[in-house]
């Protein structure tokens, strides 16, 4: 039997500041978190004989890289069980555009599992782990939309109005290695705080980069801009601009030209990971 419908949500980085790099290579950064009702959905089926198993293929990624196996098989060291699990993605999120597909994966695998396996780890020993399998990872975990400092691990929620999002997914995927690696790009752009980016003093320092080498992106975010002010998420290639109504939204959205495609998707200040989780109970796993 499968615990079913179990959302992966994309994430927006509202803006995305470099503030410096530390001594291990790794960048630090200021960035805000907001969620969307746009998602991959999980499900998982128990195993009583240790094994972790994908069930379904994933276009260009091993079962053993892939993050969902890799998430689990870090709980199972962590808490010492027993169990297993089987695991079916319904894939939405595109890979390489910037709204965290991989690492909400990731998330949504350790707190269904936690619950699941019945392990009873906090949220906070839930994002340590997940900080190991990338740094976007503990903000999934927690699901509450957060500003984020130190490499991303640093959260502090923050309340923000939940507009409606036109995103655009370009036909590119963008490398965040080969970004943060180009030596063009800013790293000491100036700390801020809240209040000043309430008051749209911040920006996406990735942005120039990718507009360079990524030529699709560029067009999507000029295109955007003739309707509201667009913006790249984290090292793209997705971009988004905000809108008051729904219905605003879905007529930029239709005039959208090919190959381009694009969502209309709402944000959220909580995760819907959070409802499902209140949802469901031990009587959600079912031994196979």
């Amino acid at each position: 039997m499968w615990s079913e419908h179990w959302p992966a949500p994309a994430k927006l980085n509202l803006f995305l500041h470099i503030t410096g790099r530390r001594a291990d290579g790794y960048h630090l950064l200021q960035s805000v978190f907001q969620f969307l009702d746009y998602a991959d959905e999980l499900s998982f089926a128990l195993r009583q004989d240790g094994r972790v198993r994908r069930v379904d293929a994933l276009a260009g990624v091993a079962e053993l890289d892939d993050l969902t196996v890799r998430a689990a098989r870090a709980l199972q060291q962590f808490s010492g069980t027993a169990q297993g699990v089987d695991i079916r993605l319904h894939k939405r999120l595109p890979m390489g555009g910037g709204l965290g597909g991989g690492s909400s994966d990731a998330a949504t695998t350790l707190v269904a599992l936690n619950r699941l396996w019945g392990l009873g780890l906090s949220v906070d020993q839930l994002a340590a782990l997940g900080l190991a399998l990338g740094a976007d990872v503990p903000v999934f975990v927690h699901g509450q939309a957060a500003w984020a400092e130190g490499v991303g691990e640093r959260l502090t929620p923050i309340d923000l109005p939940e507009p409606w999002f036109v995103v655009i997914i370009p036909p590119c995927q963008v490398s965040t290695a080969e970004i943060f690696a180009a030596p063009e790009l800013t790293r000491a752009a100036q700390s801020i705080k809240i209040p000043a980016f309430l008051d749209g003093q911040a920006s996406n320092v990735c942005e120039a980069v990718v507009r360079k080498r990524y030529p699709d992106v560029d067009k999507a975010l000029n295109w955007l801009a003739r309707y509201s002010q667009s913006r790249m998420s984290g090292t793209g290639a997705c971009v988004f601009a905000p809108f008051a109504e729904e219905a605003d939204a879905r007529r930029v959205l239709q005039q959208l030209p090919g190959p381009w495609h694009g969502v209309v998707a709402k944000g959220l200040n909580r995760s819907p990971l959070l409802d499902r989780l209140t949802q469901t109970s031990h009587s959600d796993a079912r031994t196979v």
